[in-house]
């Protein structure tokens, strides 16, 4: 595994991916942002005041729970659930948010700038802006726009700015694209929040440790409940935050495997899908360089996904270094599969999924039956299916995926 010191030796290379690869006017505040977190990391003041508002505002830790009536379901290994649903915001994202925070407010920024897909990391931005009394400026894809209705809302009521994208496929990647164009500009009084372990250097690095928390926990709570480590862990996989978050704390343990799932969409082998890792290559997107659907010129493609999360053309750099190192594999779940399990979840254990968090569900649903049952599996519960509840409605009165 990359060790810390050479990820930022290398400019946060993991591998031959990561890097920096940005415009001049980004290289100044980038290596700002570098300094300030090597600095602040390490500092008890620093750390002591983000665990006090991970337990008492996020409501960590987040429990493991163990789906009981799924597993009698599926047959074979024991399912466990990590509830990144239950935090405050309703998923994961309020983790990242949370310290990329504390971090603009030692700076000195008056305003935070994020970009969104499911709209989870918008609210979660929103949120901590709130809490610090920052402005907050968020930039989503018109597409996701439409999809989000109800997190749009909460963004907005939560006093930020939420700036609709047009151009390109008007979804996550332009919304990227356009916030990083504002960022650009206006650099001296504002933040960019990054919402998944992806971008230039120090932003996959500095993601995967504040989310790291849910694999820590994981860690401690399965060996306190069980006696020992899990035999799989399993977690979704757009950009890739909640997933390295689990996974990390895990890398040397080389008796648990490790799955990421990716999103199939309509197929591999169709044109409508976003599974960067299984059918991309190696190029440069946002200003770092992973596995990517691109086409011969190295533009990103169109890509797609029921979950809006989850439809980006690239892969964070870690996981596309642990992918060629064999230590994590790497999977795909159709639209169809998901939905399956975001009414099959909801009916067996009264837990609405996230779309996205429902393609790791399905894969344990896999995976379960051919494993004996004193085997367990940790599958992260990256978020809650409130915000999805609409457009799953929509659906079905369309009468698609029926």
């Amino acid at each position: 595994m990359a060790t810390r010191k050479e990820e930022m030796a290398g400019e946060g290379y993991f591998g031959n991916y990561g890097g920096r690869f940005v415009p001049p006017p980004l290289e100044k505040p980038l290596q700002e942002l570098t300094t300030a977190y090597e600095n602040l990391r390490g500092e008890t003041t620093f750390q002591r005041e983000l665990a006090h508002h991970m337990k008492h505002f996020v409501g960590r830790p987040s429990p493991l729970y163990f789906a009981e009536k799924l597993s009698e379901y599926a047959g074979g290994a024991r399912i466990f659930l990590k509830r990144e649903d239950l935090n405050h915001t309703g998923s994961h994202k309020i983790n990242n948010a949370l310290g990329q925070a504390l971090l603009a407010r030692e700076l000195g920024k008056k305003r935070l700038i994020a970009e969104t897909g499911a709209g989870q990391h918008g609210v979660a931005t929103a949120t901590v802006a709130s809490f610090f009394d920052l402005e907050c400026t968020i930039f989503m894809g018109a597409e996701d726009i439409q999809r989000q209705e109800m997190n749009v809302f909460r963004m907005e009521l939560l006093g930020a700015e939420v700036i609709p994208v047009e151009t390109g496929t008007r979804t996550l990647k332009d919304a990227v694209d356009a916030a990083l164009e504002t960022y650009a500009g206006d650099y001296d009084r504002s933040f960019y929040l990054l919402g998944s372990a992806v971008g230039p250097h120090p932003y996959p690095t500095m993601v995967r440790d504040f989310q790291s928390i849910i694999g820590q926990e994981a860690r401690e709570q399965i060996i306190k409940r069980t006696g020992g480590l899990p035999a799989y862990l399993v977690a979704c996989v757009g950009g890739g935050s909640n997933a390295i978050g689990l996974f990390h704390p895990f890398l040397e343990d080389r008796e648990v495997e490790i799955i990421g799932v990716e999103p199939a969409g309509s197929g591999l082998d169709s044109n409508r899908h976003a599974a960067s890792i299984s059918r991309g290559s190696p190029g440069i997107i946002h200003g770092f360089k992973c596995y990517t659907l691109q086409d011969e010129q190295g533009e990103p493609l169109p890509v797609h996904s029921i979950a809006p999360g989850l439809d980006y053309p690239g892969v964070g750099p870690e996981h596309s270094y642990l992918k060629d190192t064999g230590r994590i594999s790497y999977e795909s779940i159709t639209d169809r599969e998901a939905l399956d399990i975001f009414h099959l979840l909801s009916k067996k254990e009264g837990i609405i999924p996230a779309l996205e968090s429902a393609h790791a569900v399905a894969l344990a649903l896999k995976l379960a039956p051919g494993l004996p049952p004193e085997k367990n599996i940790i599958v992260n519960l990256s978020g809650r299916g409130d915000k999805d509840v609409a457009q799953v409605a929509r659906y079905q009165s369309q009468g698609l995926f029926s």
